[in-house]
């Protein structure tokens, strides 16, 4: 069982918050410290988008993104990232990232797939926004792991219904609920990976802060983890 800390945008394009949450992650229990890889002008909307101006904020160059997996390394946690383009693959492949992610909103964007696969790495994909029977075909020499997830931010709980999702056969949860109920639910069912965003304050500016889980809750979520794999 691991835990993603997703930083996503929570480092709100600031380098110094990014390392205090990349050092808390490793503090309080993550085994990851994820990132997302873009550009925002070709990713995000900017006509009705009250946050276009915070996605080009936080998007990251290649010095930054560099500086990030560096600091990981010092963390003693692992570097990754959502990539949302081709190009950006190559910048990923510079710092030697070991695992791509690939974000629902990129699970039908089949020339970024092909690029990531050709890396032969391991793959997490979320599954939020595929439609279709069964899983996505991805041919990949790292193999993958599916991640049952609601696209909805934030996720009621009623929406979850994590009762259906059988742990033996999706490789975890990308969770985007308030609070840790669901988190904690789905490690109990047989979640191998657990993927939730990560803020060092709730009520900091910008969109995933309200839903992301603080400091307090991951060491909540790993305690709960270390005393399942106690009982196992």
């Amino acid at each position: 069982m691991e835990i993603i800390a997703e930083i996503g945008q929570n480092h709100n394009g600031d380098m110094v918050l990014a390392r205090e949450l990349i050092h808390a992650a490793k503090d309080h229990g993550a085994d990851v410290a994820k990132f997302q890889v873009y550009d925002a002008a070709a990713l995000f909307p900017k006509e009705g988008n009250e946050w276009y101006d915070y996605n080009c904020r936080t998007e990251l160059n290649r010095d930054q993104i560099s500086l990030l997996a560096e600091e990981c390394a010092k963390a003693g946690i692992e570097f990754m990232a959502s990539v949302f383009d081709v190009e950006r693959v190559a910048w990923l492949e510079e710092v030697g990232m070991a695992r791509y992610k690939i974000a629902s909103r990129s699970i039908h964007d089949t020339a970024l797939i092909a690029a990531v696969a050709a890396t032969g790495k391991p793959i997490i994909a979320s599954l939020g926004m595929w439609n279709e029977p069964g899983f996505p075909r991805i041919d990949s020499p790292g193999g993958v792991a599916f991640l049952y997830c609601i696209s909805k931010y934030p996720t009621p709980l009623s929406d979850v219904k994590l009762g259906k999702v059988d742990f033996a056969v999706y490789g975890g949860f990308s969770d985007h609920t308030i609070g840790t109920t669901a988190a904690l639910a789905a490690l109990a069912r047989g979640a191998r990976i657990l993927e939730k965003h990560f803020t060092l304050g709730k009520a900091m500016y910008g969109p995933d802060h309200a839903g992301s889980m603080t400091p307090a809750e991951l060491a909540a979520i790993h305690s709960f983890r270390e005393d399942m794999r106690l009982c196992l």
